[in-house]
Order: C-alpha cells, then structure tokens, then sequence
C-alpha cells in the first residue's frame, strides 16, 4: 500500500505548499466597513462569510456566460486515474462522473452520497462483501455513445496500471484486490482487457462489486473521481490528462498546461440523465498564474470569478480584500489539521510523559499566530480528527485543555509530565520542519520558544521540503537525525476515519521508506478500532468508533495539534449558487456555480 500513502502524501503536501502564501503572516486585519454584515452590500457582493456551509445568491443563478477560475497551481493531472488535489477533484466532475457523489448541497450535507450515474446507491448484499448498481438511462459520452458497465470497470482498472498512470488515490486496488493478482487493463490478457475478477458487467447496465473483505468506505471511495468511467477506445494512456474524453456537461476545448484550460458545453450531455449538475455557465475557463499576488490583483479587480487551488488568498491580496472587499470572503474551515508529530523512536519520546510535557509546555496562542491567526490560520486544535469527518467533536474534546486554561502554556504541568518521565531539567532534542514552508519554519520557531522556557532545548533542523518522503518518511532516517518533533499537516481523502487516520495510526502502515505513521503507533486497541470500523455498517457505530479512534490516539500524546485550518477565499460579486462543502474540505462545491449577469 505504499503507493496510497505516497499520493495521499502528495495531497496534502501539495495543499500545504498551496497555502504557505495564505499562511504566512500573523492575525490578518478585520476591516471591511459596509461589507461586514453577511446580508449583501451596495458593490452586490453577498456579504462575508454568506456562502460558508450555506447557499449565497442561489436564485441568482442564470444560464450562460463564461465562469472564470484563475489559480497559481495547475492541476497534478486532469487524468481522472492520476489526479490527487483536492481541486482537480472538485473540477473533474464537469467534465466526468461517477457512479455515486456528494450532494450538491452546503456544509456537512454535501458529504453525503446521491447517485450520479447509478439509479441509486448501491445494493449491498453477502454482509457488506457485494455492492451491486444499474446505471441511469440516457448518460452518453461526448460523441454520443451511451456510457456502459464497462466502461466504468475500464476507468477503475486503470487504478491498476500504476506504472503508467500513478499519482492518484489506490483505495480501490487495495480494497478490490488486496493481493495484487490484477496486473492492470494493460497488461490484460484477455480479449477484452476486462479481466479483473472482483468486477462482473452482466449487461451494460449492470455492475456488481466483489470485495474479498467488506469495508464500510467502499461506497466512498466509488465516490472519488478515480472510479470515474474511461472509454477504451478514447483511452491515450499516459497522455488522457492533456485531454479527457467527456462524460459530463462540459468537454475539454483547449488546454495548455501551466498557462489556461478551457471547457464548452458537451452538447451531447442530457439533463434528464444527470440528477447532480445544473451546468449554468456556457464555457468555463482556467487561466494560471506564477504569481500569487497577481491572480489576487484580478480576482479584486472583478476579472476572475474565483481560484481554483482554494486555499486561501496571499497576505498582500488578503490584506486588502478584508479592509475593502470583506463580502466578496469566506473563511471556511479547510478539513485539513497542522501539527506537531513525536517519534517513539527517539528518546525520549518513547515515554509518554514526554510526549505530555511538550503539549502543556507549548503556547497555542503562538501557534495559532504563527499559522496567521484564527481567520487565516484556524480555530486552535484540540485533537487529530478534522471537523469534516463524522465522530469529530471539534474543540469541545480538549483533554490537554489547550484551547482553556492551558492555551498559553502551563509550566507547572510541563515540569510535572518532565519530572515524570524523569527529565526534571528538561532534555535537548530537534524539530523537523520543511525549508520551503515559511509557514512551518515560523511554527517551528513559535515551539522552539516556548519549550524553552520549561527546559526543553528544541534545534530547529529545516530539511528539503521536496525530499520529504526520503527524509521522514524513513523511519530509520528520522531515528538517526534524532527528529524527536516533526512538524506536518494532513486531509483526508475521504470524510471518514478510514480516510484521514489509517495511514497515520494504523501498525500496519509503518514503512521503512514513504511512511506516514511518523509517530510510529503501535497500539493493539487503535489497531482493532479501524478493524472494527471497515466492517460496521452502521453509521452511528461508525461515528462511534471514529471518536474512540481519536481519543485512544490523544491519549497516547503522540500529537500536538496546532489548528483546525481555515482560509480566506474569494467570490466575484458575479458568482451565484455558491457555497462551501465538506466533501471538499471547505472548498466551494464547483459544479453548480452560476452567474447572476452571464453577459459581464
């Protein structure tokens, strides 16, 4: 399972890169004058904060006109197979579908599964082993041709051929074939490259799923834009990103990457066959920028609807949006968690005490500060679980009390956990952060402060943030350097337990090399927490454990949270029918977005 550990890695590492520009300064200014209300202003902004979790300027929405998206990231891949930011996954749906989604609908609702190109969600039989779906009448792909079963077995096998097409989520090869017997439609060798067993096409309009174990998640990961449908006949293999073949409402005009992409309708994309896309503007466009502050500039000079990337506009841009713009912003929390991780393997965070002593020790005012304060940076953490995912509790679960009575630190505390696992005069260790991340650099900083006050000696060791999977990824490696604090962030893939906490605190995702359990957990009731998870059925069985997960985890120290991340994004006066969606970690749900005037 290396290879989902790596991508999800590069999610999040990507959005961490993404958000330094967001991230960089302290607490951003209030401002805003008449735009502060939330109930609209004279410019026909909405107001700020009106389309987090809710629908601002829904009936506005018109058919026509160009929706403009502007980004300093271009996309990992369009490929549906290869894909792993967040925003391709939003994006892709223009353009793709799948057989299950997310609602069209804002906040927590938005994370709940409708069908798309199936009559409805799966009928699941063989205790949660067997997942069975019709497909829709009428979903036909760009040339006309209907979309069949297999054509949406074709696209989830090219999750096998992972040495062509990488970079995507795998959660589907290693739930359907644990074992890797599946060589890829590639490497296919019957007739019809449709070998791979765990996936029977009775009829075109029948597909049934056989999964060797049951998992609670399937449905979820079905979900993702890598189980979209690929044509075989359309499929160009390691080049299908420069061009995708649609089966959505929009199709691929021009693209040219690192510089603009452009769709038009798919004038062969029916309405009565699609429950989820409203498809309001005529062409949607792409245009990418190496400057941050430059995309800012047109996104508050009205020439750009919104950014694409979603993580949250650049100190300078940010600045002037909140004195002069404020209801044009949300400040969506962004589902991802930045924090502190400790390596058993370094002593002496072998002992838990230890581990206690930096958390009591650590200012979490600081922290939050350093990450850009509670609009930019995030409410203070209090656990590992994002508010995204079902059985989170945000900060009422606070067992340190870091965001009460300890939020500035407590020494006494600290020196009480020291003299407990028997450092009475603190100890000296080192803090392992990335040298292309400002934002963690300062984060680092704010620590190392802190600590010291309560006799812990923290170097800061800034490491090749491009290296990172070399580096402290390798277990071995972070042993060696004596990184007793490494300082990350992670997002789930997914809005559950499995898709956010597997990789960090299950045993059995300790690698030698691209590991993510850096805290290295080894807990036999964590372990069987996530067993029991994947085959429960039920979702308040499934919150349950979920919390257990995170409480056994917080027990254990093994983390220090900084903040439930959050960001300032920007929306046009002219966008209408938006808001923002937990399915994509706080960013505004892309596939309905309309326009209130096409002809601006």
């Amino acid at each position: 399972m290396t290879t989902q550990r790596t991508s999800g890695r590069r999610k999040q590492a990507f959005a961490a890169a993404a958000a330094v520009a967001a991230l960089l300064t302290t607490a951003a200014c209030g401002g805003g004058g008449s735009d502060d209300s939330g109930k609209g202003s004279s410019t026909g902004a909405a107001g700020f904060d009106a389309a987090n979790n809710k629908v601002a300027q829904a009936s506005l929405a018109k058919k026509g006109g160009t929706l403009k998206f502007g980004g300093a990231q271009d996309a990992d891949s369009w490929d549906t197979t290869r894909g792993y930011y967040g925003f391709m996954w939003n994006f892709a749906r223009y353009y793709s579908r799948q057989l299950v989604t997310g609602k069209t609908e804002p906040g927590k609702a938005g994370a709940t599964l409708t069908p798309d190109l199936a009559t409805g969600l799966a009928k699941v039989t063989d205790d949660g082993k067997t997942y069975t779906y019709t497909l829709r009448d009428g979903a036909t792909w760009e040339d006309g041709k209907p979309v069949t079963s297999k054509d949406v077995k074709y696209g989830i096998e090219r999750v096998w051929a992972q040495d062509v097409l990488s970079g995507g989520p795998v959660y589907l090869k290693d739930v359907l074939d644990p074992k890797g017997t599946y060589k890829g439609p590639y490497k296919d060798t019957s007739k019809d490259k449709l070998g791979l067993k765990a996936i029977d096409t009775p009829d075109d309009k029948t597909i049934v799923f056989h999964l060797p174990q049951a998992n609670s998640d399937f449905e979820e990961m079905l979900a993702l834009v890598s189980a979209s449908p690929v044509r075989q006949d359309q499929d160009t293999k390691s080049k299908y990103g420069l061009h995708p073949f649609s089966s959505g409402p929009y199709k691929f005009a021009s693209y040219s990457p690192g510089k603009e992409l452009t769709l038009v309708r798919n004038d062969k994309w029916s309405q009565a066959s699609d429950p989820i896309r409203k498809a309001y503007p005529d062409k949607i466009t792409v245009t990418f920028f190496s400057d941050a502050n430059q995309l800012d500039q047109r996104l508050l000079n009205g020439d750009l609807d919104l950014d694409i990337n979603q993580t949250g506009m650049s100190p300078q841009g940010r600045t002037t949006a909140l004195k002069e713009h404020k209801g044009n912003l949300d400040n969506p929390v962004s589902g991802y968690i930045r924090y502190a991780v400790f390596p058993q393997s370094v002593k002496p965070f072998d002992n838990v005490e230890c581990r206690k002593a930096v958390i009591y020790g650590a200012d979490h005012v600081s922290l939050q500060t350093a990450r850009g304060g509670p609009v930019a940076g995030g409410d203070i953490g209090t656990n590992m679980l994002p508010p995204s995912v079902p059985g989170a509790e945000g900060q009422k679960y606070d067992p340190y009390e870091i965001s009460g009575k300890n939020k500035a630190g407590n020494a006494e505390l600290a020196k009480a956990a020291l003299k407990a696992c028997g450092q009475p005069n603190g100890f000296k260790t080192t803090i392992a952060v990335r040298n292309n991340k400002p934002v963690e650099v300062a984060t680092a900083q704010s620590l190392q402060a802190s600590l010291k006050k309560i006799g812990i000696d923290a170097q800061i060791d800034q490491y090749d943030g491009s290296q990172t999977t070399g580096i402290i990824g390798s277990p071995e490696n972070v042993k060696k350097k004596g990184y007793g604090i490494i300082i990350m962030g992670w997002g789930p893939d997914f809005p559950t337990v499995q898709g956010f906490g597997l990789p960090l605190w299950d045993s059995k995702y300790i690698l030698d090399s691209g590991n993510s359990n850096y805290a290295l957990i080894k807990d036999k009731t964590i372990d069987g927490l996530f067993d029991s998870y994947v085959t429960t059925l039920d979702d308040a069985g499934k919150e349950k454990i979920s919390s257990e997960i995170n409480h056994k985890v917080m027990e254990g120290a093994y983390y220090l949270p900084f903040v439930f991340e959050k960001f300032i994004n920007w929306r046009s006066d002219n966008l209408a029918n938006v808001y923002t969606t937990d399915n994509y970690s706080g960013q505004y749900d892309f596939v309905n977005l309309g326009l209130k005037n096409p002809k601006k």
